[in-house]
């Protein structure tokens, strides 16, 4: 087909788009909240996730030496503790730092404390991140095996109950998105073969004057691209709005949530020209891809 051609066929698409508004409009309207849906959905997932993810990040190990240990003992075991791959942080915590802090802390006993003068019972100690926290009870048996090592002190049920709760909400999310993605494909079809079937008899008169199929489609697919393309930033900016407001919502007014790690909300503005780009592309080949599919029918006069 020629540049010509092209340029005469996308200026069809475009007229058409005003020329059959309602039901341009109607299937703006159905990609728009299809988008919505979907989209909305696997935010919410990718959210969750890094809630999860934030609240994991407070999860602690803590590694307490012998009461004896030296320098270069502490030392050595530091060292081996870096070299474990499960490990993402180690922070050294003194004994005289513990007992500081313990002090700060129970200062109705503080007559139980000046009683000790200047002995210190407590341990130097490791406080470790784990970086996978599944495999928390592995790196916990691989830490055992070092030398001046007292005790280790990992939450094994706060792992376990976050663990599952993470799986359950993968297993949820990823059904509810299907879910969702198959009824928005139905309903998309439906509507855009509606909208064909109405100028059925346009592309009669088309085919009966000699007009190939690539011709009668091409006007399709670029309405339904454009359409699909203008839902898809419509979309975005709806769900920038209304993310935001969440967002600040929950910041401002939900202390649990601020508790648990409202702070590993993603921000929007992070990812929107990802979401963007999705929508619009998303949009753009639904809306193009359900046209021409749904002309297949009408060409066979």
């Amino acid at each position: 087909m020629k540049l010509s051609g092209v340029r005469y066929l996308t200026r069809q698409g475009l007229e058409n788009i005003w020329k059959n508004r309602m039901m341009a409009f109607a299937s703006f309207c159905v990609l728009l909240v299809s988008i919505l849906l979907v989209g909305v959905s696997v935010l919410l997932f990718m959210n969750l996730d890094s809630m999860i993810g934030g609240i994991e990040d407070k999860n602690e190990v803590i590694v307490f030496l012998n009461t004896d240990i030296t320098q270069e003992q502490t030392e050595q075991v530091q060292s081996k503790l870096e070299q474990m791959d499960n490990i993402e942080n180690i922070t050294f915590y003194s004994k005289e730092k513990a007992m500081e802090d313990m002090k700060e802390s129970m200062k109705e006993y503080a007559d139980v404390f000046d009683s000790l003068g200047t002995d210190n019972p407590l341990p130097d100690s490791f406080r470790l991140r784990i970086k996978d926290i599944s495999h928390t009870a592995e790196t916990v048996t691989l830490m055992k095996e070092i030398d001046n090592i007292l005790k280790i002190r990992a939450p094994y049920d706060f792992v376990n109950v976050l663990s599952e709760i993470r799986n359950i909400i993968t297993w949820v999310a990823s059904a509810v998105i299907i879910a969702l993605a198959i009824v928005s494909m139905v309903i998309i079809s439906n509507t855009t073969k509606a909208s064909v079937f109405a100028r059925r008899n346009e592309i009669s008169i088309m085919k009966y004057v000699g007009a190939t199929n690539a011709f009668i489609r091409f006007p399709f697919f670029v309405e339904g691209m454009v359409t699909g393309a203008v839902a898809g930033v419509i979309a975005t900016i709806i769900t920038w709005i209304g993310y935001d407001a969440v967002v600040d919502l929950l910041t401002h007014e939900v202390n649990l949530l601020n508790v648990i790690g409202v702070g590993s909300i993603i921000p929007f503005g992070k990812i929107a020209i990802k979401v963007a780009v999705i929508y619009a592309l998303a949009g753009a080949l639904i809306g193009a891809l359900g046209s021409v599919f749904s002309t297949r029918k009408h060409l066979d006069v």
